[in-house]
Parts: structure tokens; C-alpha cells; sequence
């Protein structure tokens, strides 16, 4: 188990993860929009094909309306990137449901080789960083971010209804 910190020291240690979460959300923002300017994509493109190869390898392909709600897109500019990437040779809307009207979001195996030579050589760092931690401690570290990427959700769609509401 880890040392606690004497309660007088959590608004510090509070301040310090803040700092490091934004910092690793700019710096995922920038990897972002370097992966777009090395493919000659629009920053958001790019952000929404990291979304659909995601959710790919996760085994839950997204639907378009799925990723206008992830990336914070209108259904009709969500339609409208997705004819880019479609234009582009990036990804394929395909109806492989039972239910023929549900569409389901797929990368092209170009595009996957591309996001594999521009992501790999970071997933290999980033699993060296990872295996310097035990097994527990990167446990409680994925149900942290779990518990706080909730809380966040649950702000987000908080403030979204209030909005709703009032929207003045």
C-alpha cells in the first residue's frame, strides 16, 4: 500500500494531479495534431479517426451519431467530416447489423497501417514507462482515471442539462 499524505497536504497533491492531467490532455491534443499535419488532415479529421480506430480495437464500432457526441460535432458536420475521411480512403460506413439501418463506423487497412507507423513507436514508450509499475499499482492508477473520466461525464451532462434549461 501506498504512504498517505497527512490530510493537510491533499489540497496541494490535489493541485499537482490537476496540473499533470491538463498537461496530459494538451499533450495528447498536440499528439493529435501532429498525427493530422503528418496525414494532411484537419485537426478534428484526425481526432475522429483516433475515435473510430479506438473503438475498433475495443470491438465496439461507432456509429456516426456515437462520434458526433465523443468529438462534439453537430450531426451534419459530423456527416460531413465522415464524407472527408470517406472521400479520402479512410474509413468505410457499413450496415453489417441485423437491423440494416444501423450504420457502423470502420477505418480502411490503409489508413490502420498509417495510424500503426505514427502510433507504435509511442505505444513501445509508453509500455516501458508501464512496466516499471506493479501490476497493483497500474490497477489503481486505471480505476483513478476511470473514477475521474466519470465524474467528468457526469459534470459534462450536468451542465449540458442545466443549459438546456436555462438557456439564457
Amino acid at each position: 500500500m501506498g504512504k498517505s499524505l497527512p490530510r493537510s497536504d491533499f489540497p496541494a497533491q490535489l493541485e499537482r494531479v490537476n496540473d499533470a492531467l491538463r498537461a496530459y490532455g494538451a499533450t495528447y491534443g498536440e499528439l493529435a495534431r501532429q498525427f493530422a499535419a503528418s496525414e494532411g488532415l484537419h485537426s478534428t479529421d484526425a481526432v475522429a479517426l483516433i475515435e473510430i480506430l479506438a473503438a475498433e480495437e475495443r470491438g465496439t464500432p461507432l456509429s456516426p451519431a456515437k462520434l458526433g457526441d465523443k468529438i462534439g460535432l453537430t450531426a451534419g458536420a459530423t456527416s460531413t467530416l465522415l464524407n472527408r475521411l470517406e472521400l479520402a480512403g479512410h474509413i468505410i460506413r457499413s450496415r453489417v447489423h441485423a437491423d440494416r439501418r444501423v450504420v457502423t463506423l470502420h477505418s480502411t487497412p490503409g489508413v490502420q497501417v498509417i495510424a500503426d507507423a505514427f502510433f507504435q513507436p509511442l505505444g513501445e514508450r509508453i509500455a516501458k514507462v508501464m512496466a516499471h509499475h506493479s501490476t497493483e499499482r497500474l490497477v489503481k492508477f486505471e480505476n483513478m482515471l476511470g473514477e475521474l473520466t466519470e465524474t467528468m461525464e457526469s459534470y459534462i451532462a450536468d451542465t449540458a442539462a442545466a443549459r438546456a434549461k436555462n438557456p439564457d
